[in-house]
C-alpha cells in the first residue's frame, strides 16, 4: 500500500470518527445515536447501552428504551440521568422513555461550541497524517534515492489530500452546526 494511500484511509478514518461524534450531540430532532456514548453497568461490566436494549425514536422528540431483561430497566434510568445530556427519562416498568425539551437559544449556542471543538481535533488528526505522510517521503528520499522533483510532487498530491479532506470537514461542521441553531 503506497503512503499515499494509507493516508487516505487515515483521513477517512478522522472523517468517520468525527461523523460518529457530530451523531453523539442533540439537535433538535430525536435521534437514536444520541445515547450511543452512555454506559450501562449491566453483568458485572460496563456496556453501551444499545447492546442492553433497542433504542428508537418513535416521535421526533421522544426516545425510549426498550431492555431486554426488565432487570436492566433500573440501571439503564439510573446511566440516562447520570449522563450530561440534561434529560428526565421516565420508567413505566416495561419501557423507558425520554422526552427531549426544546433546546434554548443559549444551549444551541453551547453545542455549537462543541461542535466547532470536535472539527477542529478532527482537522489536528488530519494535519498529523498530513505529517507522517511527509515524513515517510522524506525517509523513502534517504532509503530508495528519491529525487527533489519527486519528493516535491509527493508532498503536494499529500497537501492536496489534506485540503480536500478538511473541506469536508468543514462542510460536515457548517452542515451540524445548522441543524443545531435551526429553530
Amino acid at each position: 500500500m503506497s503512503g499515499l494511500q494509507k493516508a487516505r484511509e487515515r483521513m477517512e478514518g478522522a472523517l468517520e470518527a468525527l461523523r460518529r461524534d457530530f451523531a453523539t450531540v442533540r439537535t433538535g430532532k430525536a435521534s437514536p445515536a444520541l445515547l450511543d456514548s452512555i454506559r450501562v453497568e449491566a453483568y458485572g461490566s460496563m456496556l453501551p447501552l444499545n447492546q442492553v436494549g433497542t433504542v428508537a425514536a418513535p416521535e421526533p422528540r421522544m426516545l425510549t428504551i426498550q431492555p431486554w431483561d426488565k432487570k436492566m430497566l433500573g440501571p439503564v434510568e439510573k446511566a440516562i440521568q447520570m449522563s450530561d445530556l440534561g434529560v428526565n427519562p421516565s420508567n413505566d416498568g416495561n419501557l423507558i422513555r425520554i422526552p427531549l425539551p426544546p433546546l434554548t437559544e443559549q444551549r444551541r449556542k453551547e453545542y455549537a461550541k462543541v461542535l466547532h471543538k470536535m472539527a477542529e481535533d478532527a482537522r489536528v488528526s488530519i494535519r498529523q497524517v498530513r505529517k507522517d505522510a511527509n515524513d515517510e517521503v522524506k525517509h523513502r528520499q534517504k532509503g530508495e534515492g528519491l529525487s527533489e522533483d519527486d519528493i516535491r510532487r509527493e508532498q503536494g498530491e499529500v497537501q492536496k489530500l489534506t485540503d480536500q479532506h478538511i473541506q469536508k470537514v468543514d462542510e460536515l461542521l457548517k452542515h451540524k452546526e445548522a441543524e443545531v441553531m435551526e429553530v
